[in-house]
């Protein structure tokens, strides 16, 4: 796929996947409405507003880096031509799914809306579930001895503590 096009096609499953799971249910379920659940709640706000920005902000270099070095899409109708393990890729497998999870309960914390933090936890087990039982079977397929390496050196929901360097076969790059 064409960069251009890549570029509108993950422009246009941004707002329909992340934006959607990570804004448009939490808005359904709340309103966007800001409660307090306990006193002295504010510590909670501080914590909620960095973990939301760092949630939209590793999920817009998420999904640059799949027009950018992946030549496509996260979406599986339009998958990326080469396997994407730059950028945060580096450090875990799956930073979309967490950056998406971060947003949800950044979006709790600030709002002082518990129910998304058992939105959130919805969302975590199904998007465990189709990782393990679709994404990483398709990816398999497609990038072989590739992916299959990545996927030994780095974890799927745990980050590195350091980035990940192609041809690097261990976690952390520890020797076993």
């Amino acid at each position: 796929m064409r960069r251009p096009m890549a570029a509108v096609a993950s422009t246009v499953f941004f707002v329909l996947g992340p934006g959607s799971v990570a804004g448009l249910v939490p808005w359904l379920l709340t309103g966007w409405r800001v409660s307090e659940p306990i006193p002295y709640w504010a510590p909670f706000r501080v914590v909620g507003a960095v973990l939301l920005a760092a949630g939209v902000v590793v999920l817009v270099q998420a999904f640059v880096r799949f027009v950018v070095e992946g030549q496509g899409t996260p979406a599986p109708v339009a998958a990326p031509e080469r396997l994407v393990v730059g950028g945060v890729f580096r450090y875990v497998r799956n930073p979309m799914y967490l950056a998406s999870l971060a947003a949800i309960v950044g979006q709790a914390l600030v709002l002082g809306q518990l129910v998304l933090l058992l939105y959130a936890a919805a969302v975590g087990v199904v998007a465990a579930a189709f990782v393990r039982w679709y994404e990483e079977p398709a990816l398999s397929r497609r990038f072989g001895v590739q992916y299959e390496a990545y996927r030994r050196a780095v974890p799927p929901w745990w980050p590195r503590r350091r980035p990940w360097e192609p041809g690097e076969s261990h976690r952390d790059g520890e020797q076993q």
